[in-house]
């Protein structure tokens, strides 16, 4: 099942606060770039971010789940009314992930 464009418009509502994001529609799901970085994506109406350390801190009860079929497991988010909190999440996983390559 794909996503919805709706949903991709709320969760960008959501994190309207940031300013930074940005998105890339890819197989009928959407990326989500915060920072520069591959932050996480909406899959299956559903937001998932990569289960970085501070993440996990933040969402200590939070599910992993698939993307889809063969992918790395990610985060859960099930709060996605709580703006501050998902500030905090991006902001921390985004803090720890490296740097993005310069394309050269």
């Amino acid at each position: 099942m794909a996503s919805g464009k709706n949903y991709l418009e709320y969760i960008l509502e959501q994190l309207s606060g940031l300013g930074e994001i940005r998105w890339r529609a890819m197989m009928g799901e959407y990326l989500l770039y915060y920072q520069g970085k591959l932050v996480g994506g909406i899959y299956d109406d559903r937001l998932l971010v990569k289960p970085t350390p501070s993440a996990k801190a933040l969402l200590p009860e939070a599910p992993l789940a698939l993307p889809y079929e063969g992918a790395k497991e990610m985060l859960l988010v099930e709060e996605t009314d709580d703006r501050e909190l998902l500030a905090a999440l991006l902001n921390a996983v985004a803090e720890d992930l490296p740097a993005p390559r310069k394309r050269s």
